[in-house]
C-alpha cells in the first residue's frame, strides 16, 4: 500500500529495473514519518526507517535484489532510486531553506552532518577507522560511503558527514542516518520568510 498516494504534499516516485534489481521509491517530504520498507538486507531496512522517523518524510521502499550474491546491487541500487525521488520531491526547490545541519549523538558516538540543496553533487565522508567489517549477516559498513555517494550523485546536493569519535559499529552508522534525516528535513522544509529559489543564480 502507497504512502503518498492521494496524499497532499511534495511527493518523489521512482522505479528502477535492472538486471540485478527491482527498485521503488516513494517519498513525501511534507509527511509525518510513516514508513514501509523492505529491502532484504535487515539492517539497510532499520537505517531507511530512521531516516523517514527522524526526518518526517512519508517513505516507501520496496526492493528486490541478488542477494544470492551478496547486498551491494540491493544496497546501492536502492540509495540511487531514493536520492532520485528526493530530487523530484524537492521540485524547483522554490520557498525552502536550502541548508541544513544537524549533530546526533548515539551513546559513545557522534555525527555530524551539514546539507546544501545546491543541485551540485559532492561529498565529504569521514568516520572512525578499524570499523567492524559486518553488522549483521548482509551489511558491510563500507557501503555506507557509497550509499551517501549513490543519494547525493541522483539527489544533486552538497553532502558533508562527520563522525569523530565512536566505538561501536551500529551506533557509528545510526547516528550518521540520523543526523542526515534531521539536516535534511531543515534543508528542505519551507522558510517562511523566503520567497523564490534561495539562490542568486535563481535557479538549484
Amino acid at each position: 500500500m502507497s504512502l503518498v498516494e492521494g496524499r497532499p504534499g511534495r511527493i518523489g516516485r521512482v522505479e528502477r529495473a535492472t538486471k540485478e534489481t527491482s527498485v521503488l521509491v516513494e517519498v513525501n517530504l511534507d509527511g509525518t514519518g510513516l514508513v514501509d520498507v523492505a529491502t532484504g538486507v535487515g539492517f539497510y531496512d532499520h537505517m531507511l526507517n530512521q531516516l523517514g522517523k527522524h526526518g518526517l518524510f512519508d517513505l516507501t521502499v520496496k526492493t528486490e535484489g541478488d542477494l544470492h550474491i551478496d547486498s551491494h546491487h540491493t544496497i546501492e541500487d536502492t540509495a540511487l532510486a531514493l536520492g532520485a525521488a528526493f530530487r523530484e520531491a524537492l521540485g524547483d526547490k522554490s520557498g525552502i531553506r536550502r541548508f541544513g545541519s544537524a549533530s546526533c549523538p548515539l551513546d559513545e558516538s557522534l555525527a555530524q552532518v551539514t546539507v546544501d540543496l545546491s543541485g551540485r553533487p559532492y561529498l565529504v565522508h569521514s568516520e572512525p577507522e578499524n570499523m567492524a567489517p559486518m553488522i549483521g549477516p548482509d551489511y558491510d559498513t563500507t557501503l555506507t560511503r557509497h550509499i551517501l555517494e549513490s543519494f547525493v550523485a541522483q539527489a544533486a546536493i552538497c553532502l558533508h558527514v562527520h563522525v569523530p569519535y565512536g566505538r561501536n559499529a551500529h551506533h557509528i552508522v545510526e547516528a550518521q542516518f540520523k543526523a542526515l534525516a534531521r539536516a535534511l528535513r531543515e534543508a528542505s522544509e519551507p522558510d517562511p520568510r523566503a520567497t523564490g529559489v534561495p539562490s542568486t543564480k535563481g535557479v538549484l
